[in-house]
């Protein structure tokens, strides 16, 4: 069981990496996975800058947790996921944006999977 919530664990975090360089490489397609349009001049910058690190950090955070076995790792990864939704929230009701249901359900989920990993991982390391 362990194994396979590590694996499944993987799978976000790997789609986040392949998302984050997709900003810099083929900003148009990552934008369009994300149902955004593409800025122009600076703005072009910022989303191509700020959304590869965001998603090239989660990635890389939760990696280094699962090869490590060291649950710290997600820290970050929740951190800015959690944010992340806080954000959209605050999007939908002060500014009138959409609520992206869909994008809120991933980013939880993937939280809840960290957390459960990472309590697995704390249980392994009290039982030796």
């Amino acid at each position: 069981m362990k194994a396979f919530l590590k694996f499944t664990a993987g799978l976000p975090a790997l789609a986040f990496i392949f998302l984050g360089i997709g900003w810099w490489f083929a900003p148009e397609f990552a934008a369009g996975l994300l149902g955004m349009e593409l800025q122009g001049e600076a703005g072009l910058s910022s989303q191509i800058a700020d959304l590869a690190s965001f998603f090239i950090t989660a990635g890389i955070m939760i990696l280094t947790g699962l090869r490590s076995n060291n649950p710290l790792w997600f820290y970050p990864a929740v951190t800015l996921l959690g944010v992340a939704v806080f954000g959209r929230i605050i999007s939908w009701a002060a500014h009138a944006a959409n609520l992206t249901l869909s994008f809120i359900a991933v980013e939880v989920t993937v939280i809840a999977l960290l957390i459960l990993v990472g309590a697995q991982m704390s249980n392994g390391r009290t039982k030796h």
